[in-house]
């Protein structure tokens, strides 16, 4: 703690000026570069209620022992210098983007007759053209592929012009899929035609290339040079048959735009970036984050690391899953290094959000194969998250429900989802106590804080009582919430609490806080986890309300027995929990039971087992 204190008086005497500040480790390492407006307000926060920090930046504080400034004179300077200065230093606790994916390329190869392939290794001193680099190698491949199966450029080992008239053409030209540039027939000029609409194709997309081939269609067509224009109809029909079969994604817009989405796990972040290039998507990477404190610094930070370091260049639009921290000036750092205009936008509707979630389905697949669960379990923690505005993907989630038959038998159900999950080894059911009378309100009260004390007593073993959820939710509407959430405020428990709200068909129709209700009929992943969460609550209460009015019928049945009144029965059952092991025991295994005597052992015996 001596540390601690040394560093919040260093920082009380910082100035309230915009710059740079550094944290290094006892080794005198740099493990951290920031911003800040205010360098004292800034620097000081990290050294006030550390309890309430996130573990990362909690290990961050305990492993810090000097701090460093350096004052500049805007903010936007502060920004430019806290990019630079991580490049640099590449601290431990900044983001740091981890892509383990290599670099592809689309080569144009020299000579004569050039062929278009997909290559790993960038080498531009052999004479060809060569494009990208991009870092997914099926979208290069997939690429490679269409367009030589679109203009039915060659693919054999042949060498050209060496091998011209030498043999047959091969299989791919009896069957549509090369021109038979082995057979001499096709002219220089003409093969350099092809190779260039080729690359216009990758440049631009097939729109602006059937766009041109229809324009040389009809002027050969006029010039009545009817074996041209049948060769520019040939290369449409196979633009168009290829496009309508492959999977690559055309968008509408066009405007060159990318697309970045964060999918948080529990100590994990992922990130997917969608390149979306005249019209067409042409490249996808991802990149793991490690745990961060907010997604709005984490968008802040990646957007600032990606752009500012990467090849790739910046576009004009840049579409977000989120808003970020400073936007303002994270678009003018991006505009700096373009050397244009770029817009940040979180879309609502549209093209733009049905990107988004695409890129989103993609940072929950790649975070899903990390923690070994699937893409939709992600997905829809993190759909739910967005939805109620929680800090994080909610990892354990607690969901109560209340069932009664009358005022005879009031219980209680709390059900566990763990990483979108049942888990079952956690469930509780409970059997209110002090509560009478039909009285749901008054029950949910009761079974949270007969729940939570157990959470709160020092000497409690059951871990399923000593962990708090990341989200309450509870079978019912705002009523139940209003009924719960100053039960929490008054043990100091800050959890986020919501209902489930039913429709007159008992189907799941909104989620509900003190506030207005929040629809989640229109986000499918969050409607249906909350959807088997609801179920699956109601289920398990039921279950126990069943089980208790059955117990207590049989209970009631126990005082018919000769020497068994209301204080026996309850003890028998206590004592054997199951009415199967209580039918199952021998009159000494009954009298084992508290209050019991071997006479009334014997006695209930022959009355369970008359025929005996």
């Amino acid at each position: 703690m001596e540390h601690i204190k040394a560093l919040r008086e260093t920082a009380r005497r910082l100035p309230m000026d915009p710059g740079v500040y550094l944290m290094r480790d006892s080794t005198g390492e740099i493990i951290y570069v920031g911003k800040a407006k205010h360098l004292r307000s800034r620097v000081s926060s990290y050294f006030r209620s550390i309890e309430k920090h996130t573990e990362k930046t909690r290990r961050l504080v305990w492993t810090a022992r000097e701090l460093e400034t350096i004052v500049t004179a805007s903010e936007f300077e502060a920004l430019v210098l806290e990019c630079s200065m991580i490049k640099q230093y590449r601290p431990k606790y900044n983001i740091l983007l981890k892509d383990d994916k290599g670099y592809h390329y689309l080569k144009i190869s020299a000579g004569d007759y050039p062929r278009i392939t997909a290559e790993k290794v960038m080498n531009p001193s052999d004479g060809g053209r060569w494009l990208g680099p991009y870092t997914s190698s099926f979208v290069v491949n997939q690429t490679v592929d269409e367009v030589n199966k679109a203009f039915l450029l060659p693919t054999c080992k042949r060498k050209f012009p060496e091998d011209f008239g030498k043999g047959r053409p091969c299989l791919n030209f009896h069957i549509k899929q090369c021109i038979g540039l082995c057979s001499g027939k096709i002219s220089r000029r003409e093969y350099s035609e092809l190779i260039e609409q080729a690359v216009e194709f990758i440049h631009s997309g097939n729109e602006r290339s059937l766009e041109q081939l229809h324009q040389k269609m009809e002027a050969a067509s006029d010039a009545l040079d009817f074996e041209q224009a049948a060769f520019y109809r040939d290369r449409i029909w196979a633009i168009q048959r290829i496009t309508a079969q492959q999977n690559v994604v055309f968008s509408k817009t066009t405007v060159d735009q990318d697309i970045v989405a964060l999918t948080q796990g529990t100590q994990e972040t992922c990130v997917a970036l969608l390149k979306i290039r005249a019209q067409r998507l042409v490249d996808k990477q991802t990149f793991d984050l490690g745990e961060i404190d907010s997604l709005e610094g984490a968008r802040r930070d990646f957007l600032l690391s990606y752009y500012g370091a990467a090849e790739m260049d910046v576009p004009r639009v840049i579409l977000l899953d989120g808003p970020s921290e400073e936007p303002k000036l994270v678009e003018r750092y991006l505009e700096e290094v373009r050397g244009k205009k770029v817009s940040l936008r979180v879309p609502a509707r549209g093209e733009g959000k049905r990107l988004v979630e695409m890129a989103l389905a993609n940072a929950a697949q790649h975070l899903a194969h990390k923690l070994e669960r699937t893409g939709k379990e992600l997905a829809a923690l993190d759909e739910l998250a967005r939805l109620l505005n929680l800090t994080a993907p909610p990892q354990y989630i607690e969901a109560y429900d209340i069932s009664n038959l009358g005022s005879e038998t009031i219980v209680g159900g709390m059900v566990v989802f763990e990483d979108g999950r049942p888990l079952r080894s956690a469930y509780k059911k409970f059997n209110m106590k002090t509560v009478t009378g039909v009285d749901d309100y008054g029950s949910m009260r009761e079974m949270l804080q007969r729940r939570f004390s157990r959470y709160q007593n020092p000497e409690e073993q059951d871990p399923g009582f000593r962990r708090l959820p990341d989200l309450i939710l509870l079978d019912g509407g705002k009523g139940h919430v209003s009924a719960v959430e100053p039960l929490l405020r008054e043990m100091g428990l800050n959890i986020p609490v919501f209902g489930m709200v039913k429709d007159s068909a008992h189907k799941t129709r909104a989620i509900a806080g003190e506030g207005e209700e929040i629809s989640i009929a229109k986000n499918r992943r969050a409607f249906a986890l909350v959807t088997g969460i609801q179920d699956e609550v109601h289920r398990f209460a039921i279950s126990h309300m069943k089980q208790k009015h059955k117990k207590n019928a049989f209970a009631l049945g126990l005082t018919q027995a000769p020497g068994i009144g209301d204080k026996r029965a309850s003890a028998l059952l206590r004592h054997f929990k199951t009415q199967k092991a209580l039918l199952a025991a021998s009159p000494e295994e009954l009298a084992c039971a508290p209050g019991m005597t071997l006479p009334a052992a014997h006695s209930l015996f022959q009355f369970l087992h008359p025929e005996k």
